[in-house]
């Protein structure tokens, strides 16, 4: 994680020197394929009037007497402009957006080089490059500068795409539905300069197969420089050499561009939200639901953009994902409307950007990779550290494919591993920014690994008090009426502290009969609940009774607890004035917030294992009756059909 003082501000005249050595790329240089297969021909050159080599734009002709004009590369080199002009076959002139992609290939190999060039001073790879250039390079050295060139070339590879993907963003967001590309193969590591050409090289491929006219470009080059970003952060994590990189964030001012080790960096747009955002009080049982939804809304908030992390992060109280299961009806729907209106609300108020996006089934798709790449552009904006972010995957056992299920589809499974992996993978960076909220009717058909990643629960069980429903008849018919309330004291039912204090106190006992089963089990065996051992003794006596209850169980189940420490209920004034919390330092917040802190108690941790056992208990009952039932219709299924076989009717 980059902290603040880590941040290097790139100097935009160094930037602006490298300009030159970028347009001599983007004219034409010569390059033959090592791994990746030529699929296109060279871009089509002007008249016979034109000498080899000179493409259709204007050359470069010096003013200052004696001084020659740049090289140009052979004809059957690359020549990404000549190809990006090609694009536009009808019209003689460049287009204005075909300039403005020719400038952010510039200027992103411009930011590569400069970035390349820092780390080599940073790493030690300056000093290697000239005791190489001046044959002082001994053997001892030889590995270490191979891997440091190999770095190198990967940091070259990773801010060019990066930065590429951020300056055309705009123009490719109009073309949603990019080009499936395939894989990025020609990735070389011998030196910066060389890694680049080939990236050129397929990038020039890839865009006369793929770019037909001005309005397929852009979308071509982003869905490229996806491709690229993902396999260069693959060969980073297995790299070595790459610390001096990862441990500081370089920035690009003029573009308000920051570069955080091999992670992506997006526009700081916010999206368009049209959905009718429901208020807390229009949202009736569901208490603890309710209760976490609105604290996991100001946690948020929390964020601090310029460290770009979280106190609640770092205090080990914050939900990055959570499963939000009940019955149809129950309320998830409405749930999700009131927490993305509050941090709309929140977000305006302080001027943050605020994205909301769900992923639907509509990014299921028939081409293989492709609904792996819709999961993980949906991940992605989700993600970007320079927004605050609400994912919502909505039925997602329909979404995701449960691994062994036959009727799982291609696509669906893709999702799974995609999600999966950004969950809780080897990458996986939290930075308390954003969270993502899994929902379902069905969370017994979820698979069991993707489902264990959700680390907190949310039971979305409706309204249950003869009270609740009261309340809940009384706001959906509105004032259209004028029938009496009766004897009811309107509302005081979903009193968020007292309801949700009753709603904790309620699982002092497990809820599931096999839970209860073991529940006095455990307690006759070693008496009250309320040491760890005679706990850990309860989880073993879990594990033993369903073993899908793993360490990563125990994992949510501590991360449950200590959100509960971290059980503060940050005050409204601090989200309507921002200046008194939200726009204050990162260590003032995260001294403001230990001041808040509870100790965990046993009943404490009591209550958070039986909801989240009781939950998974809850799953496999329904998974094994869901199983029964099939099991019973297939059955007598065979013997209607035996039936009629004996009878002879067709």
């Amino acid at each position: 994680m980059n902290d603040a003082q880590n941040l290097m501000e790139l100097d935009e005249a160094k930037i602006r020197a490298a300009y030159d050595a970028a347009l001599t790329l983007l004219e034409g240089f010569d390059h033959a394929p090592r791994i990746a297969k030529a699929h296109a021909t060279a871009p089509s050159r002007p008249g016979p009037e034109r000498s080899p080599g000179i493409g259709g734009h204007r050359p470069f002709r010096s003013t200052t007497p004696g001084l020659a004009t740049r090289k140009t590369a052979r004809p059957d080199g690359v020549h990404l402009i000549a190809r990006i002009k090609d694009a536009e076959a009808d019209d003689p002139l460049i287009s204005p957006m075909q300039a403005s992609v020719l400038q952010a290939l510039r200027r992103a190999l411009a930011v590569a080089q400069v970035v390349s060039d820092a780390y080599a001073q940073q790493s030690g790879l300056a000093a290697l490059i000239r005791d190489n250039l001046a044959g002082r390079l001994g053997r001892e050295k030889a590995g270490e500068f191979s891997d440091m060139l190999a770095a190198a070339s990967l940091i070259s590879l990773f801010t060019f795409a990066n930065m590429t993907a951020f300056l055309i963003a705009p123009q490719a967001a109009d073309t949603p539905d990019g080009p499936e590309i395939g894989p990025v193969e020609e990735i070389l590591t011998d030196n910066p300069q060389l890694a680049l050409r080939g990236a050129l090289w397929e990038l020039d491929q890839m865009i006369a197969t793929f770019a037909e006219g001005d309005r397929r470009l852009p979308a071509t080059i982003s869905a490229y420089c996806e491709r690229l970003m993902e396999k260069t952060a693959i060969r980073a994590s297995t790299s070595p050499c790459l610390d001096a990189f990862e441990r500081v964030a370089y920035r690009v001012k003029a573009d308000a561009f920051t570069i955080s080790g091999f992670t992506p960096t997006q526009k700081a747009r916010a999206s368009q939200l049209t959905m009718t955002f429901k208020k807390p009080s229009e949202v009736v049982g569901n208490h603890i639901a309710k209760y976490q939804a609105m604290k996991l809304a100001k946690m948020l908030m929390a964020y601090d953009f310029r460290r770009q992390k979280n106190p609640f992060a770092e205090l080990g109280g914050f939900i990055f994902t959570f499963m939000g299961d009940g019955r149809p009806g129950t309320g998830k729907t409405t749930l999700i409307q009131m927490m993305a209106g509050l941090l709309n609300d929140y977000c305006q108020n302080a001027g943050y950007p605020f994205r909301y996006q769900n992923l639907s089934t509509d990014s299921i798709d028939s081409y293989q990779g492709k609904s792996a790449q819709n999961a993980k552009s949906f991940i992605n904006n989700i993600l970007d550290p320079n927004v605050i972010g609400f994912g919502t995957i909505d039925d997602i056992d329909q979404l995701a494919g449960k691994r062994g299920d036959r009727q799982s589809s291609a696509g669906q499974l893709e999702i799974t591993a995609v999600l999966m992996e950004s969950f809780a993978g080897a990458n996986t960076v939290i930075r308390g920014n954003c969270t993502f909220g899994m929902f379902s009717n069905y969370p017994e058909n979820v698979d069991d690994a993707l489902r264990q990643r959700a680390g907190a629960r949310f039971l979305v069980d409706g309204p249950q008090s003869r009270d609740d429903y009261i309340d809940i008849l009384y706001l959906l018919l509105g004032s259209s009426h004028d029938i009496p309330l009766g004897e009811h004291d309107l509302f005081a039912a979903q009193q968020i502290k007292r309801a949700v204090a009753a709603s904790f106190a309620s699982h002092n006992r497990p809820q599931e009969t096999t839970l209860q089963q073991v529940f006095e089990q455990t307690k006759a065996e070693v008496g009250p609940l309320n040491t760890i051992a005679r706990l850990g003794s309860y989880l073993k006596a879990i594990q033993r009774a369903d073993p899908r209850f793993t360490g990563r169980a125990i994992k949510n189940i501590t991360d449950a607890i200590k959100v509960r420490a971290m059980d503060v209920d940050l005050p409204d004034d601090w989200m309507e004035t921002p200046d008194l919390f939200l726009f204050q330092d990162y260590d003032t917040k995260m001294a403001m917030l230990r001041e808040l802190m509870q100790p965990v108690t046993a009943d404490m941790v009591l209550q958070e294992i039986n909801r989240y056992a009781d939950s998974e208990f809850r799953y496999a009952d329904n998974s094994d009756e869901a199983a029964i039932a099939a099991a019973v219709r297939d059955m007598k299924r065979m013997e209607k059909a035996k039936q009629r076989f004996l009878k002879g009717e067709g």
